[in-house]
């Protein structure tokens, strides 16, 4: 029995592995293990699943299958399914699916821009206008986020000025979407970092600030999760076992595990709707999926707590 079905989440978990995860590992996972996987994620209550970038297959062959992905994951009730879509034709293709909403990466560093999507910033703002236009006309109901990326810094050009993320922030919702959240790509974030720059973007957008996407790449990653949360924001990407990493950033690997940010929240009494031991019982399938593949988790390693319930 789901422990928490009664319960109403104070924060959001947006799982990120099945795209974040598989798509920085070399290994290419089989379809049929991918819809296994998922559906034992939304089998731990996890509600918001991003399940795949469309991207050209020859860029990125683990993706290659993303529409039957989604296809597949919509059919869940109650979840929201995510793409993440990097022009106007990755758009397309992800609402011709069927994705219920859609994350465009958005670099506010201008080295990384060129390396990760090859275009300039102001570029890319021009594509957000469009896949914005494109499901105002074509799809009402569906969400569109921006996503910030290196955010916090870049291995690529080092610091980013602060006023030019909340720049690209306020633009991005100008374009026309939904929300906006920060991103952590390169793993170079600090707790005080994170809670002044999450302030900052709530006082340029209000309750348009969206999730944040912090990496545990130097180890402070839950640290970073707890600011952000102290910073009034409710909603946190996160990747099962830690899988995956931006590919394009030299050095950078290790999302924040799912399992140990659910620890961490559902210890303080901070409810997340996600059953732990299922979640962690989630494991089983990815590691089926890619063997050999190393797996991350500190919560997975010790077990939980003698006498650990989750409240009904």
């Amino acid at each position: 029995m789901n422990t928490h079905q009664h319960i109403t989440p104070e924060v959001l978990i947006s799982e990120v592995g099945p795209r974040d995860g598989l798509q920085s590992v070399k290994a290419t996972m089989a379809t049929a293990d991918k819809l296994r996987w998922i559906d034992a994620l939304v089998a731990s209550g996890l509600r918001e699943i991003e399940v795949c970038s469309f991207v050209p297959a020859r860029l990125l062959p683990q993706m290659a299958d993303a529409a039957e992905v989604v296809r597949h994951a919509v059919r869940h009730p109650g979840v929201t399914v995510m793409a993440l879509v990097p022009n106007v034709q990755g758009a397309r293709a992800a609402l011709a699916a069927g994705a219920h909403k859609l994350t465009i990466p958005v670099s506010a560093s201008a080295a990384h821009s060129l390396a990760n999507v090859r275009k300039t910033r102001e570029d890319m703002l021009q594509e957000v206008r469009a896949i914005a236009q494109l499901r105002a006309d074509t799809a009402p109901g569906v969400r569109v986020e921006a996503a910030i990326s290196t955010a916090f810094g870049c291995t690529l050009q080092g610091a980013v000025p602060e006023h030019e993320v909340i720049w690209l922030a306020q633009a991005c919702i100008e374009a026309g979407v939904d929300e906006v959240g920060l991103s952590d790509t390169t793993g170079m974030a600090n707790p005080a970092q994170v809670r002044r720059l999450f302030l900052q973007l709530r006082a340029a957008v209000g309750a348009q600030a969206g999730a944040a996407h912090l990496h545990n790449t130097r180890g402070l990653g839950l640290a970073n999760c707890l600011a952000a949360y102290e910073a009034g924001v409710r909603t946190f990407d996160a990747s099962l076992a830690g899988l995956g990493g931006c590919p394009y950033a030299p050095g950078a690997s290790g999302n924040v595990v799912t399992e140990d940010l659910v620890f961490m929240f559902e210890a303080m009494g901070v409810r997340t709707g996600v059953n732990l031991e299922r979640l962690l019982a989630a494991r089983a399938p990815l590691r089926a999926g890619l063997p050999g593949e190393l797996l991350y988790g500190m919560t997975a390693e010790a077990g939980l707590p003698k006498g650990w319930t989750q409240p009904a």
